[in-house]
């Protein structure tokens, strides 16, 4: 049977990276700041992922309880960009749902939008928006090229290395990779954001926890609230704040799933709004004047690499010789069922470790994972899947994906063959943060 043409040559690059969420974005800018030849193929037409399509609006978990920063490097440029914008206002702290106190980044999600734009244009970055994942094409334990479906018909994407940064590990899964067991309960619930307009901040962040603890019991009650939560942030210079209260169950790996999702997601959103302009001081006068484009997913699925990070490897602090990134948020389990959430904080000035391994799929030799589906435990994972942490996982694997890619001879591409010491090396002159 003759194939059908396409009209399209394939695309040769040093690095290719499937997502351009903030991970992939990370990735691309360490693996270009490299030297490398990169490739960044997103499905949306815009990137940022969880951070724009999702719109969670702020990232969480950048220090220790007690202050020290252990999200630098590339993450760090991405904000002081975001800042000088006028999309963010640095880094401050507010309290959780849950009463603990967390630090955090607020943005605008838009404004963020054109940043990453800007940023990967200046890096020399070619972007390819609209493009679905339709297959792969492998040469024994290698990824030779990955299959991209656009109006003009398929296009071949060809690389030395490859990076999968899509957050459900879409590319991995399509090259054979095994994945780690969910959580006993399953996955976490996903949440779509929404925003109201306008809002009067100046009586909303005076709520005490007392009336917010009241508000909430009386949400739950009447069923307007679908777990306990008041969460909110504020853009930047505006009178509008993104809420993240709502709780969707879902198979993010399932269309039929996702689909009945989003539009549960949407339902929750109108309900929840009609209940804060009756109920929350500051809110009166607000409308729902905006959802998510798409439901901000937690948890799919999970590498099975070389490496299961485990939860008592955060708890302890372990030191690994292949560390390749920190991070400090607490391990934070929003339970499948019910409509509460568990958070396990660590010491004062605790951090732990992430090892370069963990980045490594079982199998395969020329892809690596990045951002939320490395490969982790489930406790382990509800600590490292936040966007700051992501970022900074997402430099490694970029940076060792360039690294891969200018190797010689049959080891050219073989994340396995990266010497670590190099690697190390390269991330702290990025001023990436490796525990000393």
């Amino acid at each position: 049977m003759p194939q059908p043409e396409t009209g399209l040559s394939p695309v040769d690059a040093d690095v290719v990276i499937m997502g351009g969420g903030m991970s992939g974005v990370a990735a691309a800018l360490a693996a270009r700041q490299a030297g490398s030849r990169v490739l960044l193929a997103e499905r949306h037409g815009f990137l940022g992922g969880a951070a724009t399509a999702g719109s969670v609006a702020q990232f969480v978990g950048w220090t220790t309880r007690s202050g020290r920063r252990v999200i630098r490097g590339i993450a760090e440029q991405i904000v002081d960009r975001l800042v000088s914008e006028q999309g963010a206002h640095g880094l401050d702290t507010f309290v959780m749902s849950t009463g603990h106190l967390m630090n955090r980044v607020q943005y605008d999600p838009e404004i963020l939008r054109a940043v990453l734009d800007d940023l990967l244009t200046e890096a020399g970055v070619t972007v390819l928006f609209h493009a679905t994942l339709s297959g792969v094409r492998m040469h024994g334990d290698r990824l030779a090229a990955v299959q991209i479906a656009t109006q003009k018909g398929l296009l071949d994407l060809e690389a030395r290395s490859f990076i999968d940064a899509t957050g459900d590990m879409a590319l991995l899964g399509r090259a054979g990779a095994g994945f780690l067991e969910s959580g006993s309960a399953g996955p976490q619930p996903a949440t779509m954001m929404f925003a109201m307009a306008p809002v009067d901040f100046t009586r909303l962040d005076r709520v005490t926890p007392d009336q917010r603890r009241d508000i909430v019991q009386r949400g739950l009650t009447s069923g307007d609230l679908p777990r306990a939560a008041l969460h909110y942030s504020r853009v930047p210079e505006s009178d509008v704040a993104w809420f993240n209260i709502s709780r969707v169950t879902v198979d993010a790996t399932d269309p039929f799933s996702m689909s009945a999702g989003e539009m549960e997601g949407r339902r929750q959103a109108r309900r929840i709004a009609r209940f804060l302009r009756a109920s929350l001081p500051g809110c009166e006068a607000a409308r729902l004047c905006q959802t998510a484009p798409q439901l901000g997913v937690r948890d799919t699925r999970r590498t099975a690499g070389d490496y299961v990070l485990t939860a008592d490897d955060l708890r302890t602090g372990r030191v690994f010789e292949d560390t390749i990134c920190c991070g400090a948020y607490p391990i934070d389990i929003h339970h499948p069922n019910g409509s509460g959430l568990t958070i396990e904080e660590f010491g004062e000035d605790h951090f732990y470790r992430i090892p370069y391994r963990s980045l490594l799929p079982g199998g395969l030799r020329n892809i690596a994972a990045a951002g939320r589906g490395i490969s982790a435990e489930a406790d382990a994972f509800a600590a490292v899947r936040v966007m700051p942490t992501a970022m900074a996982i997402g430099q490694a694997a970029g940076l060792a994906a360039g690294l891969a890619a200018a190797l010689p001879g049959p080891n050219r591409g073989n994340f396995r063959s990266v010497d670590i010491a190099e690697l190390q090396a390269g991330l702290r002159r990025q001023n990436a943060f490796l525990g000393n």
